[in-house]
């Protein structure tokens, strides 16, 4: 059957570039990578934590990380900043405290930056979570996804796919839907592609989201 590759990965090195950038000797390259996770998924439950907005979206595009010897620097980058630039500095120190207390990096220092990102519709990851949002509230899977192809076409994207696999709508036998709007050329590895995949639970068990938006041919 056809083989599948994530594009992201597929396009490392010609247009797409590492989202976690620092170098250490092999054996100690699984505890750089373990720290990672950690920084991530402590800033993602931090805004899930503080930031109970209706849709129940946290609107955090990618998190990118570079490490130096003596400094960590995180740049989160978020479609609605506004949430958390309320009272920014107390809350991006508060963050950053729960991040280090989480790390316990006691010699080096680390720096997190928030980047309000234009179009934020235009990314996979906050368009999942307006679908998984949806879902949850038991809009019908179809019209979830009609409405975050209305979203993007907004976003000035040239294409997008939406597909949602599970027990969709409670039935028993799971399925696969998707939807295209535009193109997305998978082959083509100049074509800047971005894609998320994402889970969600709902009360008939787990759904999984993946996303391909097509932002502009080279």
């Amino acid at each position: 059957m056809g083989q599948k590759i994530n594009p992201l990965g597929f396009r490392l090195g010609t247009i797409q570039s590492h989202y976690s950038l620092w170098f250490v000797k092999p054996k100690n390259y699984s505890e750089g990578l373990q720290e990672d996770k950690k920084i991530r998924d402590c800033i993602k439950n931090y805004i899930q934590k503080n930031l109970r907005i209706s849709s129940g979206m946290e609107g955090i595009a990618r998190i990118e990380i570079q490490k130096r010897i003596d400094l960590i620097q995180v740049i989160v980058y978020m479609g609605f900043p506004k949430l958390l630039i309320e009272d920014k500095p107390r809350r991006v120190e508060e963050l950053q405290m729960n991040v280090q207390k989480e790390l316990n990096c006691v010699n080096r220092k680390l720096n997190i930056a928030i980047t309000r990102i234009s179009n934020p519709y235009g990314h996979p990851n906050i368009l999942a979570e307006f679908i998984a949002g949806q879902l949850k509230n038991r809009v019908s899977f179809r019209k979830a996804m009609k409405k975050a192809i209305e979203l993007t076409e907004q976003a000035n994207t040239k294409g997008i796919q939406v597909q949602i696999a599970g027990r969709i709508d409670g039935k028993e036998i799971a399925r696969v839907e998707w939807i295209r709007e535009g193109r997305v050329p998978l082959q083509t590895i100049e074509a800047k592609i971005d894609y998320c995949s994402y889970t969600v639970r709902t009360i008939y068990g787990v759904l999984g989201i993946k996303i391909w938006i097509l932002v502009d041919e080279e």
